[in-house]
């Protein structure tokens, strides 16, 4: 029997959507086997981050700097490319902004683990590359969460518990999955609640992460109100111990 939701006599026109950006690269084989041995290296010996069950994260184990790193040159040099993009479908005139890349790290998931849900408040655009992946999500899918839950009504309705609102209908999903593969390269902005599904395969699942910052351009007399002058006009003040 077809869903209720397809019968509807009244015409729904979803509004705001969060904008994901999408890019399936073709990586040169030698880059992803570097890549992926230049995280692995970087690891180490340990296994995971402090909390039980959690993946390790280069930005807590002083690897966030791998943007600077040889091995990841192809990588941040598709990044550049797909930035600006994703931003001039938003409708910014990146001829008035400049982009900068904070920090990047690996992220190494051996099976059952996991990361939890966050955001991250010091970037703008978030972005991610996955190493490995096959598509169908069983080492973990990326998990994005709604700032809030636009069409529930009566809000806490849309957690389900048996509430009145079919659990899994489209206006009132609790989140959106995208699977890993080998090569795909997402963004969205950074502020965006995500997380990292249980790692369900044999496999390790290895991903890098990046933190994009926006400002306005360096020769920009007059930045706009809402947009930090370029860091380069910034002042940092004496330490005072």
């Amino acid at each position: 029997m077809a869903r209720r939701w397809a019968e509807a006599i009244i015409e729904i026109q979803p509004l705001f959507p969060l904008a994901l950006g999408r890019q399936q690269l073709r990586p040169d084989p030698l880059d992803s086997a570097l890549m992926l041995q230049e995280a692995l290296q970087l690891r180490g010996a340990a296994n995971g981050n402090p909390s039980e069950g959690c993946a390790w994260t280069g930005d807590l184990n002083d690897a966030w700097q791998v943007h600077r790193r040889p091995a990841f040159g192809w990588l941040v040099t598709q990044l550049e490319l797909a930035a600006p993009a994703y931003l001039r479908a938003l409708g910014f005139d990146t001829e008035q902004i400049d982009l900068h890349l904070q920090r990047a790290w690996p992220v190494v998931s051996e099976p059952g683990q996991a990361v939890g849900r966050h955001h991250h408040p010091n970037a703008h655009l978030s972005a991610v590359y996955y190493i490995t992946g096959d598509g169908s999500g069983r080492c973990g899918c990326l998990r994005l969460f709604p700032h809030r839950q636009m069409n529930e009504l009566v809000p806490g309705l849309a957690v389900g518990h048996s509430g009145p609102i079919t659990p899994d209908h489209p206006l009132n999903a609790p989140w959106q999955d995208v699977a890993p593969q080998a090569g795909l390269l997402v963004l969205f902005p950074a502020s965006t609640d995500h997380a990292v599904l249980p790692n369900e395969d044999d496999e390790r699942r290895c991903s890098v992460s990046f933190d994009l910052f926006l400002s306005a351009r360096s020769s920009s007399s007059h930045p706009p109100e809402f947009l930090a002058p370029h860091p380069g006009a910034w002042t940092p003040f004496a330490r005072t111990a």
